[in-house]
């Protein structure tokens, strides 16, 4: 006969709780598991911002920004997802990426948020090619489409 198997009490990634033979009130560790999952598969944010929205409808998430304010107080770098009339806050882990409805971008996190800046348009110069600066304009203007630069 096998040893009994010793689990925490939540998953190792995002604390997702774990539940337990003979444990009261399941149905509370399952919703707060469903509303942690529901907020992070294939999880949108609507911008970055240090204080909550003033009105916000279930479902939507938001990246607290530096400086946090409010509800949102010590929250910095977290994910604040609204469920159920209420904020629950998620530590980013390494591989999550989100997609910042704002601008159409995709984050990334990998030991902090990264998101790459759109790189500047040739200006200037002696020799000035009109192709190779639309050309240049078009790839620019697909990777912003992507995902990879933000939506200017």
């Amino acid at each position: 006969m096998s040893d009994p198997q010793l689990f925490d009490t939540a998953s190792p990634r995002f604390g997702l709780p774990l539940l337990f033979a003979g444990q009261s009130q399941k149905e509370a560790f399952v919703n707060e598991a469903h509303s942690l999952i529901d907020a992070l598969l294939h999880c949108t944010i609507e911008d970055t911002a240090a204080a909550p929205p003033i009105t916000v409808a279930d479902g939507a998430n938001w990246l607290v920004d530096q400086g946090a304010t409010g509800d949102w107080l010590g929250k910095d770098g977290m994910l604040a997802c609204r469920q159920s009339g209420n904020w629950l806050f998620i530590a980013p882990r390494d591989g999550i990426r989100i997609v910042n409805r704002a601008n159409g971008q995709t984050i990334t996190y990998l030991n902090g948020w990264q998101a790459p800046a759109s790189p500047a348009l040739p200006q200037g110069g002696n020799v000035i090619d009109v192709e190779a600066r639309t050309a240049l304009a078009n790839l620019v203007t697909a990777l912003a489409l992507a995902g990879l630069f933000p939506n200017e």
